[in-house]
Parts: C-alpha cells; structure tokens; sequence
C-alpha cells in the first residue's frame, strides 16, 4: 500500500485553511482550531513548511504564518516534499547509494519512470484547488505516449 504520513496529511489540511484567507496571518492555536488538529502537531508542521519555503514566519504580537506563494502556486507535490523529502515509492528511487544493489538492478531506470510519473501527477493538483470547498475536482489529463511496441505491433498488421 501506497501512503503518504499522518504529517504530511495534517499538513495539506492546515495549508487548505489558509490558503483560504491567504492575506490572513494566523497563529498556530487559530490553525489548530480551524483545521481540528491537535496544536503541538499543528505548530510542528508549520516548523517544518517554513523551514522548507511554503510558509513565512511573522514576528510580533499579531504574528503568525502566512503563505510564502499563491495557494495556485504551490502543488500537493510541494508539500510532500517539503514534509517527507523527495518522492518515491522505493527507496533507491527517492534515495540513491541506499540500496546494495543498485548498481546492477535491472528495476532502477523502470522506478524512476513510475516516480516520475507520480511526481508529475502530484504537481499537477494545487493547494487552491484543495482549499476550494465542495469543489468537483477536474481530472487530471494526461497524454499518452504510444508505445514502441504498440507501433511496432500495428506495423506488422
């Protein structure tokens, strides 16, 4: 099974609040209570998303977070990385010289295809579309690459 941490999915939540009111800064006991995440979780992510570059630290009395780009600037990717490091599904893919093996896996270059190309689809999903209330949200397009073998089969038909 595929998934992401508990951290990185509280932290689509807290982002999704003020993406919100991007102009509104907030404090991290506002977060916690808007978003229904527990405060210490709440102010470890926002730790975390300012320390990468999503979020801006706000000094002073009406201090807080802010978003440190437009909510459509910033993809589910984005955040991903930002709370767990690069993306993929094995760990040679996302972190290489891990594996013993790596040097002659035949199955290296094919990962990274597939983390690729789930790279590719987070990045197309935006923080604005995620804190959009009740919004359908669009399919992701995709373009399809036909195939060598494909074109080689209708060659021989």
């Amino acid at each position: 099974m595929l998934r992401m941490s508990k951290l990185a999915d509280y932290s689509t939540v807290v982002l999704s609040v003020l993406a919100r009111d991007p102009q509104r800064t907030r404090n991290a006991a506002e977060l916690a209570q808007e978003s229904a995440t527990p405060l210490p979780t709440v102010s470890k992510i926002l730790k975390t998303l300012a320390k990468n570059g999503l979020l801006t630290s706000v000094r002073g009395a009406s201090g807080g977070y802010l978003l440190a780009r437009a909510p459509a600037q910033i993809s589910v990717a984005d955040i991903i990385l930002a709370m767990e490091g690069p993306i993929g599904l094995t760990e040679c893919g996302s972190h290489p010289g891990i594996c013993v093996q790596e040097s002659t896996c035949s199955m290296r270059h094919h990962w990274n295809r597939i983390n690729d190309a789930v790279r590719e689809a987070l990045d197309k999903v935006t923080l604005a579309e995620l804190a959009a209330p009740n919004q359908k949200a669009s399919p992701i397009q995709w373009v399809k690459k036909e195939s060598a073998d494909k074109k080689a089969l209708a060659a021989v038909r």
